[in-house]
């Protein structure tokens, strides 16, 4: 089975396991537990609608009571509008145009509102997302074909491993006062690599900054515009606020995760409404739907002249609505030629508005946790591009055991990390953490490679605070808890909340309540995060510091970091089972996030089964840093 044969197989598979998962929270389930499940938004209010491309409608909604559910309704995706009201299926389908806290806009493929939409009693289904298989399939296939062509099959025969990458002679005095040396280097690849360049950046070696002057570096070269993509919101988000302050004209393509002014001018609804002719756009439209109601008022009992005259009221809407779609195109593609970077995610490349581009250059940010076919949507529009992020780090999230298993779980970023060394740059100094957080990760993931910045290798929260701690419950009795699919461990959020509010008492001597230190209590399991939130919101000594301290999952904090980070490692059993502990790679997203302390929780006669956790319980021996959980009970 050649290359993009095995991995249209495993797309397929993965699909599958998909949707089956899907329709199994889906159709068996109740308005309530659709909503809890995070697929519905129930109940909901329209707050207005206006006309759309292709005599499609836009409706915006607000969710109304539930605010707090989390919920996965998102930017692209497909979606109905369904009513609820006297045990109906009324519904109809469309794509969410706009999300953002407890609105959307859902573009309806209908040209009006139906009657029963005004009946109460609504809310937004989320659908499979067909959408985004689709485009991941497409995207292999096409690939696929360009890998028999000489010269547009260059980069993916460099990818699939089939030819070594080319890069043209080193620049020679290439300087920038904001980058070390490392940083430097992999500017170099990038800008001297004629497929690929690879930069890998473990936590808090500047990737971004990289990035950033690598791509200025590239615009001021070659003059062409920039594809900058990555796996989700937050990190486009990022990217694109870095280069728009460099001065690079940015137009994010989709729907920020983080409705900043500064983001939300980068999109491309606020530079239309920027443009010169969007006013004519808003008359028209005004008109059309003037238009509209007009004919709605033949809407009941009535004869053939009123017929006709409906009609024409209709099909002149409708010619007004073509002039507003001609004169969108044209605002557009003015837009869009006019940016130097385009952002957008994987899937948001293919964004009607920026499908059929081609660029000389794409960068792909945060590789190593993109799932490879959407690698593939951005990569078919490029003759070269840029991989940057750390395949030590968390991988994609994967659906189907089996897809993952026969190599879904392993990225692009890793396949030519391993297939072509020499187009990889590591980066090696990091700006984050005391060395002392730092050490051993560097050793088991960066070979030991890499070193503290002098800003940070020594920093601490006081004077005579130290900057690790292993805290061993062993023996204490505080046994996990099996809940359904989760684990969680009451006794160790409590020991782990003692510990802390004694930090913070010894911590107030030194801070006033604005500049105090920010705090992560993370946990591998969410039903421990639970726990945690919940007797966090009982310790009246945190109480008054509970704007600084954030409770999560370790992967919520991939890409942050805090001033002290808490890791409630949960398990303790007499079997020694340590489930998905074993992903040491949530591991090393977990213990790097802080920047001046880290203090693990666990209980030792457990973790020991894995040498992972042996090793970590001796290197905080070597430091002083080892405590038992005996030495803090009594006081």
């Amino acid at each position: 089975m050649d290359y993009f044969e095995g991995l249209l197989e495993l797309l397929k598979i993965e699909r599958e396991e998909d949707r089956r998962a899907y329709q199994k929270l889906a159709e068996s389930s109740s308005v309530t537990s659709r909503r809890a499940a995070g697929l519905t938004w129930y109940p909901i209010a329209i707050r207005g609608n206006e006309p759309s491309r292709g005599d499609y409608i836009t409706v915006e909604v607000e969710r109304t009571t539930h605010t707090d559910v989390n919920h996965q309704l998102r930017f692209g995706a497909s979606a109905m509008l369904f009513s609820n009201h006297d045990a109906k299926n009324d519904h109809v389908e469309g794509t969410i145009t706009f999300q953002s806290g407890n609105k959307l806009k859902i573009t309806l493929r209908t040209e009006e509102l139906p009657d029963w939409a005004s009946d109460g009693k609504l809310g937004i289904d989320l659908l499979f997302d067909d959408n985004s298989y689709e485009e991941m399939q497409s995207a292999v296939k096409y690939a696929a074909k360009l890998m028999e062509k000489p010269e547009e099959g260059r980069l993916i025969r460099v990818l699939a491993g089939a030819k070594q990458p080319a890069f043209e002679r080193e620049i020679t005095g290439n300087t920038n006062p904001r980058l070390n040396s490392k940083q430097l280097e992999a500017v170099n690849k990038i800008v001297t690599a004629n497929e690929l360049a690879i930069v890998h950046g473990p936590p808090g070696t500047g990737k971004t900054t990289t990035l950033v002057q690598a791509i200025k570096t590239l615009i001021k070269k070659e003059g062409e515009q920039i594809l900058v993509v990555a796996p989700s919101n937050t990190a486009v988000d990022l990217l694109s606020e870095k280069l728009s302050d460099e001065g690079l004209n940015v137009l994010r393509v989709g729907n920020p995760a983080r409705v900043s002014e500064r983001l939300m001018s980068l999109t491309l609804d606020s530079k239309m409404a920027a443009h010169s002719a969007t006013k004519e756009i808003k008359r028209m439209k005004k008109q059309a739907s003037d238009f509209k109601d007009m004919a709605h008022k033949y809407k009941r009992s009535f004869g053939r002249a009123e017929r006709e005259q409906r009609k024409a009221l209709f099909d002149e809407a409708h010619k007004i609505m073509k002039d507003v779609g001609n004169t969108e195109q044209y605002i557009i593609d003015d837009v869009v030629a006019k940016a130097q970077v385009i952002t957008a995610t994987l899937v948001g490349a293919n964004h009607y508005t920026v499908k059929n581009l081609k660029y000389h250059t794409v960068v792909i940010d945060e590789a190593g946790q993109a799932l490879e076919p959407a690698c593939w949507i951005p990569i078919v529009k490029a003759r070269k591009v840029v991989l940057a992020g750390d395949h030590c780090q968390l991988s994609p999230t994967i659906k189907s055991n089996e897809a993952a298993k026969k190599g879904l779980s392993t990225t692009l970023l890793e396949k030519c990390v391993a297939l072509h060394p020499e187009a990889v740059v590591q980066l090696e100094e990091q700006y984050r953490m005391h060395e002392q957080i730092m050490g051993y990760s560097s050793k088991v993931f960066y070979t030991g490679l890499l070193k503290a910045h002098g800003s940070v290798a020594n920093h601490l929260l006081f004077p005579a605070d130290v900057p690790l701690a292993f805290i061993d419950t062993a023996g204490c009795g505080f046994n996990e808890r099996s809940e359904s699919t989760s684990i969680s461990n009451p006794e160790e959020a409590a020991f782990l909340f003692k510990h802390l509010a004694q930090l913070v008492a010894e911590l107030e001597p030194h801070y006033t309540q604005d500049n105090f230190p920010t705090i992560a209590v993370i946990s591998p399991y969410k039903e421990q995060i639970y726990v945690l939130k919940e007797q966090l919101l009982h310790s009246s000594e945190l109480q008054k510091h509970a704007d600084k301290i954030s409770v999560n999952t370790i992967d919520s904090f991939q890409g942050q970091e805090r001033d002290i980070v808490y890791i409630s490692m949960t398990r303790s059993n007499d079997e020694g089972t340590i489930g998905f502990l074993s992903d040491i790679r949530r591991m090393n997203v977990a213990m790097t996030r802080a920047r001046k302390k880290l203090v693990v929780v666990g209980d030792s006669a457990t973790l020991s089964h894995l040498p992972f956790y042996a090793d970590f319980i001796e290197y905080a021996e070597a430091l002083g840093a080892y405590h038992s959980a005996w030495e803090y009970m009594d006081v």
